[in-house]
């Protein structure tokens, strides 16, 4: 991991109760653990290690951390499978996998189990630190947050209870998936390209050869949109875009 300064101009999120944003890291390489327990702690985080996958499970359940940085190649579990074994049981804690790997299917099977960003290593701990604040400034409930609703057709968002309905039925959804429904709902009727929804959802000012978009665009409509009229549709080339249904 290249070295940088730590803590840099940016400040840290921090949590409701206005105590310091809580992440878990999961490393088994103990120099880099300790590197980043000591960079991320100088920072203002409030820091945790787990070294092997299935003690990961284990401190999500007693911490309730704000973010997981997840390394892949872990003891008995690897991150991938931690990652999915969280969304499995409807755990929506965000997720940066840390790896070496940086083959596309490697970062299609990252986000396809659940996880917010991907980082590869050597990594410089400026680079995450933006990366981590990105992922928070989406996920963490703040103090300001509103008990405003949004409606569309017969979904309706509500930002206070993170709760959403279809037709009075309960949808459950991850962070990330309400965050992308909220912003459509936000610009209803509205086509929305791939890099609006990066920028707005993802907090990234760059295309990246991932799926990102398409992938959470696809949960949605399975959880959302499986049944008529169909709300999310997708214009060739354009984008993406949440619209009424036709009288």
């Amino acid at each position: 991991m290249a070295t940088t300064t730590p803590a840099g101009a940016l400040s840290p999120s921090r949590r409701a109760d206005g105590g310091p944003a809580r992440l878990l890291v999961v490393e088994d390489e103990r120099l880099l653990a300790d590197m980043l327990l000591d960079a991320l702690s100088f920072a203002g985080y409030d820091v945790h290690l787990a070294e092997t996958g299935s003690r990961a499970l284990t401190r999500v359940r007693e911490l309730v951390p704000d973010l997981m940085l997840l390394d892949v190649n872990i003891p008995d579990l690897n991150g991938f499978a931690v990652a999915a074994r969280l969304r499995a049981v409807a755990d929506t804690t965000p997720v940066i996998f840390l790896t070496a790997r940086d083959a596309p299917d490697d970062l299609r099977d990252g986000f396809l189990a659940g996880g917010d960003d991907y980082l590869t290593k050597p990594f410089r701990l400026e680079e995450l630190r933006l990366r981590i604040e990105a992922v928070l400034r989406r996920t963490m409930p703040t103090r300001e947050t509103g008990g405003d609703r949004l409606t569309v057709a017969d979904v309706v968002l509500d930002n206070a209870s993170h709760q959403v309905w279809r037709g009075g039925r309960e949808v459950n959804l991850s962070r990330t998936e309400f965050q992308l429904l909220r912003y459509l709902m936000g610009n209803p009727n509205r086509v929305l390209s791939r890099a609006e929804l990066l920028l707005g959802v993802w907090d990234q000012r760059f295309e990246t050869d991932t799926s990102l978009v398409e992938t959470y665009i696809s949960y949605l409509r399975r959880k959302l949109d499986d049944s008529s009229p169909r709300l999310i549709h997708t214009v060739r080339g354009v984008g993406y875009a949440l619209r009424e249904p036709r009288p």
